[in-house]
């Protein structure tokens, strides 16, 4: 029988194997098998530290590659797909296709960024990520940049098209928890699309790696919207005003799930924003989510013994204390649902569409996914009905995406975020259409 759990994290998944400081690690990794394929074997040793380049000689790195080709013919392609902090090292997991096999490898490095280690790893079951058909990898350039506010320095992308000036930029805004720069699920990387997609068409973006994965520690104790989002949200919007070539007067958000939810409070923290692009935005308060999917998870489950009916009632029990507005008796570091009531209490205190309603000088875009199974077309309706009329609103359901906002069959489950599926083309044009329109 399936058991029912809480679903607050699962509402905004995202997850990811990025640490910060780390995207330097995944160039060398790929820079390290360039070098093997070029067959350069003595400038390849010389990315391992000192204390092991006696035991690797650059002999044993072309007997290691040459058996790998006799084995598994030539190198189609490389990808890099995680790195995870092992102690004082980091581990970066490579797969390298070739003609007749995909080999994975552990790459592991010190803090000097110099590789202590090199071994064969189980190729993972789960499919690589894809790039997008409409990506056209000679129509932007990629930067590593930092968003940074006291004490906190974020690694970030700064994606920007190759040629021409006074170009619109979006800052990238994820959902809750712990997210990656590219907002990574499963296979999928919406962001990285994103990114790629908008700067094809001549619009530079914004990305950076969340807080709440890089400083977890922080975050067991007291904390609000303020600390898990908005702090580098405007810091990050602040860094937009500076990049050479975008026209400063064309900054956007687009805010993905509870980003876009938190979208409109942003817009009055920085109101020289030009618009916002709510994408899967909830539209109700968060409490209200968690309840519905927990809803939805227990009459998915064929029971006739009605423990899964007592599941329900019990989870209902749990998520109605999270429906706070002030402290009382309740203490501020006291967890409700893994998250401290002082978080519950901002956001049960902020109203996104009241907000939204309000703001006259941003356009907005707000679109919906028909197949998101995260965030209920009923928000869409929310949205719709609330801003609709306004003449600086544009609305559009897109029935066949999901919350990630590629384009899907059905509206399925969580199992489908373990294909890659770009997002949706079609969405990307929009977008670049409605952010260039006068």
């Amino acid at each position: 029988m399936k058991k029912i759990i809480l679903l607050f994290f699962a509402l905004f998944l995202s997850i990811t194997g990025f640490s910060q400081g780390v995207l330097s690690l995944f160039n060398r990794s790929d820079d390290f098998f360039k070098l093997m394929e070029q067959e350069k074997f003595t400038e390849a040793q010389s990315f391992f530290d000192e204390s092991v380049q006696s035991k690797i000689t650059p002999e044993n790195l072309e007997t290691i590659w040459k058996s790998l080709q006799t084995n598994y013919g030539k190198v189609l392609s490389t990808d890099v797909l995680q790195s995870k902090a092992e102690g004082e090292f980091f581990a970066v997991s490579v797969d390298v296709k070739f003609e007749k096999e995909t080999q994975g490898f552990l790459l592991v490095f010190n803090k000097g960024e110099k590789m202590v280690g090199l071994f064969p790893r189980q190729r993972s079951n789960q499919q690589s990520y894809l790039r997008p058909v409409y990506a056209d990898t000679n129509a932007y350039k990629e930067k590593e940049i930092y968003i940074k506010t006291a004490g906190h320095s974020l690694v970030g992308m700064l994606t920007t098209p190759a040629k021409g000036s006074n170009f619109p930029i979006v800052v990238l805004l994820h959902g809750s928890g712990a997210s990656d720069m590219d907002a990574t699920v499963g296979a999928n990387k919406p962001f990285k699309d994103l990114a790629a997609g908008l700067a094809t068409k001549g619009i530079a973006s914004i990305r950076y790696v969340k807080r709440t994965l890089v400083y977890p520690g922080e975050f067991n104790k007291v904390f609000t919207v303020k600390e898990a989002v908005t702090d580098d949200a405007l810091a990050a919007i602040a860094l937009a005003r500076t990049i050479p070539g975008a026209d400063k007067k064309k900054i956007y958000l687009f805010g993905h799930s509870m980003g876009g939810m938190l979208a409109p409070r942003l817009a009055t923290l920085a109101p020289d924003l030009n618009g916002l692009i709510l994408a899967a935005a909830p539209a109700r308060k968060l409490t209200e989510l968690i309840d519905e999917q927990n809803r939805d998870a227990a009459a998915q489950v064929k029971d006739t013994t009605g423990a899964v009916k007592k599941q329900l009632e019990e989870a209902l029990k749990e998520t109605a204390k999270t429906r706070i507005t002030k402290l009382g008796l309740v203490k501020p570091d006291s967890l409700l649902l893994g998250l401290p009531a002082a978080y519950w209490i901002d956001l049960n205190l902020y109203d996104q569409v009241g907000t939204a309603k309000k703001l006259i000088k941003q356009k907005m875009m707000i679109v919906q996914g028909g197949f998101d199974f995260q965030i209920s077309p009923q928000d869409y309706q929310i949205w719709n009905t609330a801003l609709g009329k306004k003449k600086n609103v544009t609305l559009k359901l897109y029935p066949d995406l999901n919350h990630l906002l590629s384009p899907q069959k059905e509206k399925g489950n969580m199992s489908q975020y373990g294909i890659p599926v770009s997002v949706s083309g079609i969405l990307v044009n929009d977008i670049a259409t409605w952010i260039k329109a006068k």
